[in-house]
């Protein structure tokens, strides 16, 4: 088929399972797998073959960087104690695990231990896909795993396909590739994000700065690509880093533009990537014999239940070198494990790294066992997103982990020190801007509304959890007086000139004692538009030293942020300018 009938059916294919989705009340990469699955009995759509340069050139630098972006640093840095044993040691293990059992089963141990190297790692798009219902802290925890993990598959790959080829593997050499990956990786990764930091910096332009920073996942993966490190370690770092330095070298209109088209982008590629998942199944299935398909999916539901069994003993044994949380029973833990096992979904990784066998070796024989690394690791992959997406529910509702509150109390907490840092620097921004003192009162009447009502939401919010009344309102009026005691009264409003205000559009009565130009509508707007920016600039710095000094997360620094660009661009009048 020519490249425009694909994408055409790309964009049906999209567009069909993102209405039935909802309607099924199943996850939308579940429906989009399906699709795919369903167009490969059409013989025509089985010669759509998925290059494995595709994958990794094209879906993973943006995806990755993508799910980089929205991962909380602070959550990384506090989990490392579970991230580092479970991408690094789990990896291991799985793919020992994996290869053991298809070798026992008939697969030659060069090809078993490629498989398993295929299938070891979770999928960071495929957790983040079909994760959301986790808790944020476990969400969050799962998507900085899968996001490192690949680096250690990818070692453990080329140490496979090398004893696959017949090629001489030693220790030091194995230890070279290790470091290499780990270490070059994030050596690429940390100097494009410089590069990019020193770039952006110099950037006012929306148009621009957006396209620095798609071109910063495939410059990343490209620079480490051409180093022989992992690629994919340098998107994470690239992401990781450029998101947390975005709010000081980006503009609030680019960042606007950001967030509303990198979703989209994302989405389509991630959709398309299920549907054409689900092409690649049926195109494998067709080429393997079928006195082969039996054994094969024998060593396909073997492979899978391997990696549940040892992804959750794993968990349990290095249980005791891990922080439990406080409060948390023996009961809790061993649940958390279970809905942890569940959610590791395997995903695009494992499918690039399966096609990227060599077909012939040196001599130009035909690799054996290629065929039955690809119809593995495709099918394991359907197995770990249909069985395991829908029942990920199920083990969530079952396992009644606590509530995590902790972004809804730091966001209460940012928004009203935010608030307050403004309204205490009103009158020294007031006098440095030149604003009057008419304009002056209002936004300090304006302000402390504000933050009234953000102290009434929190009351109302801590009396709903003491108590346990999910449907409590959290703007009922009966928590004003709580609130009020939470925070100052607003003053009154005055009036400069003890007159009554003049209807709209009507002229106002004047005199020789009145100065005409601090009554002029246009002047005041001008005023009350210099005070709100700089507010606002005041509000965004506040908020960034809240985020650095670890008080509040930064998805959540983020979601504020995004709130504050909305104002300024309303206050600046751009969101006129852009219609």
């Amino acid at each position: 088929m020519q490249g425009l009938e694909v994408t055409v059916l790309l964009g049906i294919a999209l567009l069909v399972g993102t209405v039935l989705a909802p309607r099924l009340r199943v996850a939308t990469p579940l429906v989009l797998l399906v699709i795919g699955l369903l167009l490969g009995f059409i013989p025509e759509l089985r010669a759509i073959e998925l290059p494995p340069e595709t994958v990794l050139l094209l879906f993973l630098p943006v995806l990755l960087f993508r799910e980089a972006w929205t991962t909380s640093l602070r959550s990384v840095r506090r989990s490392l104690r579970y991230i580092v044993p479970m991408s690094t040691l789990l990896v291991v293990a799985s793919a020992f695990a994996v290869a053991a059992v298809a070798t026992w089963l008939g697969v030659p141990w060069e090809a078993a231990l490629v498989l398993g190297a295929a299938v070891a790692p979770p999928d960071a798009t495929a957790v983040a896909a079909l994760g959301r219902l986790l808790p944020a802290r476990t969400f969050m925890k799962l998507k900085a795993e899968s996001l490192t993990n690949d680096g250690t598959a990818l070692v453990l790959y080329a140490i496979a396909v090398s004893l696959l080829l017949g090629d001489q593997v030693s220790a030091l050499s194995i230890t070279g590739m290790v470091l290499l990956s780990y270490l070059g990786g994030a050596a690429a990764g940390i100097a494009v994000a410089a590069l990019a930091f020193l770039a952006l910096r110099r950037m006012q332009s929306t148009l621009t700065i957006n396209l620095t920073l798609l071109l910063v996942p495939f410059v990343a993966f490209l620079v480490a690509e051409l180093i022989e490190a992992s690629g994919v370690l340098a998107v994470v770092f690239a992401g990781l880093i450029v998101a947390w330095v975005s709010p000081r070298i980006t503009t609030a209109m680019s960042r606007r533009a950001a967030d509303a088209t990198w979703p989209f982008g994302v989405y389509l590629l991630n959709g398309a990537l299920f549907v054409l998942i689900g092409l690649e199944v049926q195109l494998v299935l067709h080429e393997i014999s079928p006195s082969q398909i039996g054994i094969l999916l024998l060593v396909t539901v073997a492979a899978w239940v391997a990696l549940f069994v040892v992804r959750y003993l794993f968990q349990w044994l290095f249980s005791p070198f891990s922080r439990p949380a406080a409060g948390s029973s023996r009961s809790l833990r061993h649940r958390s494990r279970v809905v942890s096992t569940v959610s590791g979904f395997r995903g695009a990784v494992s499918l690039a790294i399966a096609l990227s066998v060599p077909i012939t070796t040196a001599s130009g024989e035909p690799v054996e066992g290629r065929d039955s690394i690809v119809f593995v690791t495709a099918g394991v992959i359907v197995l770990t997103l249909l069985v395991q997406g829908p029942l990920l529910p199920v083990v969530i509702r079952w396992a009644k982990l606590p509530a995590d509150d902790a972004a809804i109390e730091e966001y209460e907490l940012a928004q009203r020190a935010i608030s307050g840092a403004a309204l205490a620097a009103l009158d020294d921004l007031a006098a440095e801007h030149g604003v009057s003192d008419r304009v002056r009162d209002r936004a300090r009447h304006e302000g402390y509304e504000r933050l009234e009502l953000a102290n009434a939401r929190a009351v109302a919010r801590q009396r709903a959890a003491e108590e346990r009344d999910p449907d409590a309102d959290i703007d009922d009026d009966s928590s004003d007086e709580d609130a009020s005691r939470m925070g100052p009264v607003p003053p009154g409003p005055s009036d400069g000139d003890g007159h009554r205000p003049a209807p709209q559009l009507e002229m106002l009565a004047v005199s020789d004692d009145i100065d005409l130009t601090q009554r002029s509508p246009l002047i005041r707007h001008r005023e009350a538009t210099r005070l709100r920016l700089a507010m606002l600039d005041r509000k965004r710095e506040v908020l960034l030293r809240l985020r650095r000094d670890g008080t509040i997360d930064d998805l959540v620094a983020r979601r504020i942020l995004a709130d504050l660009d909305i104002e300024e661009i309303r206050a600046r009048g751009l969101d006129r300018d852009a219609e």
